[in-house]
């Protein structure tokens, strides 16, 4: 039985390798009240946003996983739009 080879324009993994993806929206996090007494999801939320620092800032992109972990700790961080 022979093996049909889809050319490079027919083939879906193609098409899905080479769409352009459009640039995702910039925020920045700045971490503004202190971690202490604060529970230990919290505290590991704010690692995992890379803020170790009160008043320190990083910029990420506004996907919806980066906006969970904002959401989870807003009270305790600022976010500005870039």
């Amino acid at each position: 039985m022979p093996i049909l080879w889809l050319s490079s324009e027919e083939s879906p993994l193609i098409k899905c390798l080479t769409v352009k993806r459009k640039t995702m929206k910039k925020i920045r996090i700045t971490l503004v009240r202190s971690q202490i007494n604060r529970p230990e999801i919290q505290r590991k939320t704010i690692k995992a946003l890379g803020l170790t620092k009160m008043n320190s800032s990083v910029e990420k992109d506004a996907t919806p996983q980066i906006l969970g972990m904002v959401r989870k700790v807003s009270h305790l961080v600022k976010v500005e739009e870039i």
